[in-house]
Formats: structure tokens, sequence, C-alpha cells
């Protein structure tokens, strides 16, 4: 038995109906080797041998009376393995746009809260023969990095699956505390939180002070801040029906435009974001005049932490530079934008977003959740920021399962309240995968959207071998110009205001 954390709880309290905070994976398999048994049978199997390997397979969830603590995690006395795995086909003749709106329908649907947290479909019918795996998992049982470990642990180095240690000890399942029991853990906790809390109170204020130390030095450049996003079309309250596209792009391209213009991966994968939110946007005769902001989760797991399938995870906030026209003039602000960012995070400790989480009392927090969507207030204010770009590092060498290798492995995120539109991307051996999850109502056309990518992909490659003896130039021209001043470089730039004025006017 076991307490979720405050951040792992978080995701339980965000999730409404429309809302839902479960994350997925699209594995797409050549066809599988001839077998006396069916395909879904072995992977079945397969995953019934490792169970072992992932906890939060056998783990439910226990709500505690009233809802004033944080649930419970139990080892589940009737799990059972058959809920969980289904054998399913997309109609003839399996198309990838059929795949895609199954895939999307089946994201739509929130996971059963009186069972372990996941399902996992084995999808027969594609062209060609090949499979597919549709996978999805609570947000509150791991983050992306933990989540491709949890997956890993199914998949193999070769065709032939490898053998797996059995448990050192048969599973029991936990007996169901009582409700008594769980009210006295509430209770200590009670005592326990607010001391925790007390301690860490300095530490969190000292962290703003010195943000505000920060803001306020000559010449300091801040990262984007909440609610500074312009509005778009997709920037507005969540039905609870998706969308959902997938492109694969050349890992070697975006290794090209790295070298060339002498910038990361992760800088090459937001500009070709930027390019295809860019075009979206202007083919709609949308674009706005403020460059977007996105939100770009940031990995805090220690090397200790490495296999706790739980959250570590931070965020930073990155213009995407959109109101820029010139290719390399905008991956010449992502970059800087980044730098910012990351330097502005260096200063906050990588456990802050657990520590705040302390601060959330669960019936207050759920119910705050479910006013948000009810009232529908994300089309009330400006956007926190306009998308979610997460981009995890997945393996070099190919994988199996269950005997069939892994051509393709595309993340399924979660969409948020104000926030329809979510570009998650995962490196597999020379591929690029891009996973893009839309509100359905929010982004009608997604695929007009995914082809986007390619295209800004390709304009980064042509403007990258071009025009590679500018880019130094330009990047040091947009080191040097002032940054727009947005959240708390508004303190500053009053501060400034206030000191230049001169005579009985001054402040």
């Amino acid at each position: 038995m076991e307490r979720l954390s405050g951040l792992d709880a978080s995701f339980l309290y965000l999730e409404t109906p429309t809302n839902h905070m479960h994350v997925g994976g699209l594995l797409i398999l050549e066809p599988p080797p001839e077998a006396e048994t069916s395909f879904f049978e072995r992977v079945k199997a397969l995953v019934e041998s490792r169970l072992h390997l992932a906890r939060a397979y056998r783990r439910r969830l226990q709500f505690v009376p009233l809802d004033i603590d944080h649930p419970l995690w139990v080892e589940d006395a009737d799990f059972d393995l058959d809920f969980h795995m289904r054998h399913i086909a997309v109609p003839p003749p399996g198309r990838t746009a059929d795949l895609m709106d199954l895939v999307a329908r089946l994201h739509s649907r929130p996971l059963d809260r009186s069972r372990p947290l996941w399902e996992f479909y084995v999808i027969e019918g594609l062209e060609g023969g090949g499979v597919a795996i549709y996978t999805k998992i609570h947000h509150c049982c791991v983050d992306g990095v933990s989540g491709t470990e949890l997956l890993v642990s199914l998949l193999d180095f070769s065709p032939e699956p490898r053998n797996v240690e059995p448990p050192e000890r048969p599973w029991t399942p936990d007996r169901s505390p009582s409700e008594v029991g769980m009210l006295v853990r509430a209770a200590v906790h009670g005592v326990v939180q607010p001391l925790s809390m007390a301690r860490r109170m300095p530490k969190l204020l000292g962290t703003l002070l010195n943000v505000g130390k920060r803001a306020l030095e000559p010449g300091a450049h801040l990262p984007p801040a909440p609610f500074q996003a312009p509005h778009t079309p997709f920037n507005r309250a969540l039905t609870p029906h998706r969308r959902f596209a997938v492109r694969t792009l050349s890992l070697d391209a975006v290794k090209e435009v790295k070298n060339q213009l002498g910038c990361t991966v992760n800088d090459v994968v937001l500009a070709v974001c930027a390019g295809a939110l860019r075009s979206y946007l202007d083919g709609l005769g949308e674009l706005p005049e403020r460059p977007l902001i996105a939100m770009c989760p940031i990995s805090v797991r220690s090397e200790e932490e490495k296999g706790v399938q739980a959250n570590r995870v931070s965020a930073m906030l990155v213009s995407l530079a959109t109101d820029i026209d010139d290719v390399i003039e905008r991956i010449a602000t992502i970059k800087e934008s980044t730098r910012e960012a990351k330097e502005s995070y260096k200063a906050l400790p990588a456990d802050m977003l657990r520590d705040w989480s302390l601060f959330a009392a669960p019936l207050v927090a759920a119910r705050a959740a479910r006013l948000y969507s009810r009232y529908k207030i994300a089309d009330l204010h400006r956007p926190v920021f306009n998308t979610v770009i997460s981009n995890v590092p997945g393996p070099g060498f190919p994988l199996y399962l269950a005997g069939a290798q892994l051509a393709h492995i595309f993340p399924v995120s979660i969409p948020a309240d104000g926030v329809g539109i979510n570009l998650t991307v995962q490196s597999y051996m020379d591929h690029v995968e891009f996973g893009v999850i839309v509100d359905r109502e929010a982004v009608p056309d997604v695929e007009r959207f995914a082809d986007g990518l390619a295209l800004a992909l390709d304009e980064l490659v042509v403007a990258a071998k071009t025009r590679a003896d500018e880019a130094e130039a330009i990047a040091a021209r947009v080191a040097a110009r002032p940054m727009p001043v947005l959240g708390a470089g508004r303190i500053k730039a009053t501060v400034d205001e206030i000191a230049s004025r001169k005579g009985p006017d001054a402040a």
C-alpha cells in the first residue's frame, strides 16, 4: 500500500469529463511470424510473464473517505488481465486513416478508476499484414520517461523473447484497507503535511525571491510567462472527443540542421512544430501577430530515480517565434528562448513542482477542475500557453514484441482545457516520430496540420544548406536584441520607467 504523491494525485484532480488524463502510445509492427497460437495470445502471454516488472499494471486506486487525503495505491485483489488486454481490428482495407480514427476514439474514453489504470489493444487488419498496438495508462502512474521504461520492459532486442526471471516471491494482493484505517492515516498525514509544508516554505519563498531579483537585473532576459500567449482557434474549452495524426521524419535531416545551424535537436524539433503551426494558422487567416508560446515538459528524474514508475517532471515556457517569417531567424529566436528558459529554470529546485503540489487539497482541487471545465472558463481568459511540445528520446536500435519487429512508435498524449493541441515527439532508430493529438472541434483538419511538419523540416534543411554562412550573424543579432516584455519582465520595465523619470513626476 502506497500513498500517491501530490504531483501524481494532481493528474487525477485535473481530470474532468472532457479532459482525460491518460497518455498512450501507438506501436506499428511488421507482420508477425507464423506460429501455432494467434499473435494476440502470444502478446497476452508475454505481458502476463512480465507483470512483475511493472508495478503499475496490478495496482488500483483506493480513495480516502470524504477525499480528505490523496488516494492510495493498493495491489488489486480482483486483477483480471482479460479486462485490460483487448483484441480488435480495423475495417478492410485497413487504411492508415481508419487506424488513426480508431485510436482517436479509444483515446477519447476515460479509464475505469475501479481497476488498474491501463488498457492494451492488439489491432489487426492493417494493410500489408502489419499489426498495431495501442496502449494507454493514466498520467498519475507514469511520466513520459517512466512510461517509455514501462513499455520497454515488454520489448526485446531480438525476435526471440529474452528470458525474464520470475519474481522472487509470488505476487499477493493487498487487503483492502478499512475506512477507519484510511482516516487514521489521513489524520497522521494531516499533522505531518503542514510540518513538511512549513519546512519547504522558506525554500519556495527563496526561489521566488531569486526569480524576482533576476527579473530586476540590468539586461535580464526572461522566458515567457503564463497567460501571455495570444488567442488561437485551438485555445478553447475542450470537448470529450479527439482526433489523432502521426508523421515520421528523418532523424538524419534533423541532425543535419542541428549541425549546420549550431543548435540542439530539441531546438530543431521546436522549429519544425513552429513552422507547422505558423503555416496552419496562416492558412486559416488566424496567425497572431505575437509569437505562440509552448509549454515543454522537463524530466527532473535523477539517476537514482530511474525505473521509478511515477512522475518526476517540471516544465518551461518557450517562444515559438511564429511571428517571424524568416526561417533562420525563427530558429535562432527559438534557440535563444530555450537557452533563457533553461537558465531561468536552473535556479529552480528540481522538486519545486512536487513541493507546490503539497499545497493542493484533494477535494478543492478536483472541484475547481470540474467547475473550470463545466463553465468553459478557458474561453474567457488569455491562454496560459498555446500548445504542449514534448520531446522524449527513444532507442536507436530495433526492438521486437512477441517476435514482431517494431517499425514505428508514436506517442499519444493529452490536450488540456484551453490547449486543444499537443505535439509529442519520440525518436526511434533513424526516425523522429510525431504524435499529434487534438480536440476534435478545435482542430478539425488535423491531417492538414500534420502535413505541415514535413514541409517545415524541408524548409529548414534547404535554409541550413544554402544560408549556413548567415546563421551565426543572425543568431548574434537575435541574442543582442531586446526581448519582448512578458510576465515578470513587466516588473523590470516598470522599475526602469520610474527610475528614468525626471522632476516632480518621479515616484
